[in-house]
């Protein structure tokens, strides 16, 4: 577990160094991605773990609550929604609020719809 936790604490700050470079500061792009990736993988490993009677059961703890954990945030989205807001980008905290609770429903219900197709 504490292996996979600091595998997805590390793949987040990849990301948010990645993301920084690639389209700034100015809007949380990097948490964004990764709780939207976070819910995809959830839901794929949640629904094998379901489907598949033989999958493990500590591979599963440790790639959700450890990996899938380390890399989502949701203090990061609270708070970059907050400073959005108080620096008077209501309108860009309200995109960035909507798109992460929207697109991470989506984006668990496709993993979900995809791993169901794959076994």
């Amino acid at each position: 577990m504490f292996v996979a936790g600091g595998a997805g604490a590390s793949s987040r700050y990849l990301v948010n160094v990645w993301a920084e470079q690639r389209w700034g500061t100015g809007f949380p792009v990097a948490t964004l991605l990764v709780n939207l990736a976070g819910c995809f993988l959830l839901g794929v490993l949640m629904q094998l773990a379901l489907l598949l009677p033989h999958f493990p059961p500590t591979l599963r703890i440790a790639l959700s609550a450890g990996f899938l954990g380390g890399l989502t945030t949701y203090s990061s989205f609270n708070f970059e929604t907050t400073r959005l807001v108080q620096a008077g980008e209501t309108g860009r905290g309200v995109v960035y609020f909507a798109a992460t609770i929207l697109g991470c429903l989506v984006c668990g219900l496709a993993g979900m719809w995809l791993a169901r197709r794959c076994v």
